[in-house]
Formats: structure tokens, sequence, C-alpha cells
């Protein structure tokens, strides 16, 4: 006896090139394309929403993509302004992971935790940004942006790690979706 498994492979995957075209990313408006660039805009995006909407994965990764992970680009017949709006409508922020990188790499002994920045502004504390950022070998940024999250986690509670916050279902997440104007060509 054979057992087989039925792998399904998102359209995204199978055709990427459809959807990596920066303009289905934030499209221009109707003024800054020709009649024919826009034609072609216009069938792009149609087939990306008709392939999309197709896809048996399309409730999972649309409601991935509005509720956990703020994703850059097309995803489930959205763009990220469109994700974004069914976002405030629902009143959920996506937290950003304390892991995520930004800017350059640091070179040398790795990210530089959230834990340590406090501990050296409690240790330190007439030190500037300038000189606990020489202390810890990061960035000033680094530094600034720590001290910015605690401030805003003592302005707001709910936003800190480990606050528990109203996570809406598939069907508010679906409903916003109906109401955008690109839903209508899914």
């Amino acid at each position: 006896m054979t057992a087989t498994v039925d792998v399904v492979t998102p359209p995204c995957a199978s055709v990427p090139e459809v959807y990596l075209d920066e303009r289905l990313h934030t499209p221009p408006s109707r003024t800054e394309l020709s009649a024919a660039d826009w034609e072609s805009l216009t069938l792009k995006r149609a087939s990306a929403h008709r392939q999309c909407a197709g896809c048996p994965l399309l409730v999972t990764c649309l409601y991935r993509a509005v509720v956990e992970v703020d994703v850059s680009g097309f995803a489930a017949c959205t763009t990220e302004d469109d994700r974004a709006a069914i976002r405030r409508q629902l009143g959920i922020e996506i937290q950003q992971s304390s892991a995520t990188p930004y800017g350059a790499a640091r070179v040398g002994g790795g990210p530089v935790s959230h834990e340590a920045v406090m501990a050296a502004r409690h240790a330190f504390p007439k030190d500037t940004c300038h000189q606990l950022a020489e202390r810890l070998d990061c960035s000033t940024s680094t530094v600034k942006r720590h001290l910015r999250r605690a401030r805003e986690q003592k302005l707001n509670p709910t936003s800190a790690p480990g606050a528990t916050r109203a996570i809406p279902s598939v069907d508010a997440v679906l409903d916003c979706f109906d109401q955008l104007e690109s839903s209508r060509f899914a």
C-alpha cells in the first residue's frame, strides 16, 4: 500500500513572478502610468487576485498577514495598505519582535537585549544615550529605541509584551476584507 500526501502549493510560490511586481505592493495612481502600462497593471492585478482568491490557503494567509505578522508586499489578495486598513478597523497592532533586526547587523556580541539596556540605564542613570551605547557596545539608536519602548510600555501597559489583547476572529477579519475595494477583484 502506498500513501500519498496531497501538498498544496500556493500560487504565490508556484508563480512568484506575478506577485513580485512592486506595483502590486504599492499601486501607482492612474495618472502616473500610460494607458498601455495601466492596462498591463490591471491585467496583472486581476491575475494575481484570481489566483490568490482560488487558493485553498487564502483565509489562513489573510488572517496571519493581518493579525500575526506584518508581511510586506501583496498577500492574500491585499496590499500593505489594505491590511493596515483592516488592522485599524479591528483596532489591532502588530508588535514587532524584540529580535527583529533594525538597520545593519552589529559586529561582535550580537543583539543587545531590552533588559540589558534597562539595567545599564538603572546602573548609570546620568549617562547619555551615547555613553550607554558605548558601555553596551551598540549604537545610540539601539539605546534610544529600547528607552522609547520602556516609555511607551509605561504609558500604555496593554502594549507591553505578555499583555493580553483582543484577538479578532477569522470572521471579523473576513468581514473587514469584504469591505475593501480590492476584495471586489477576488
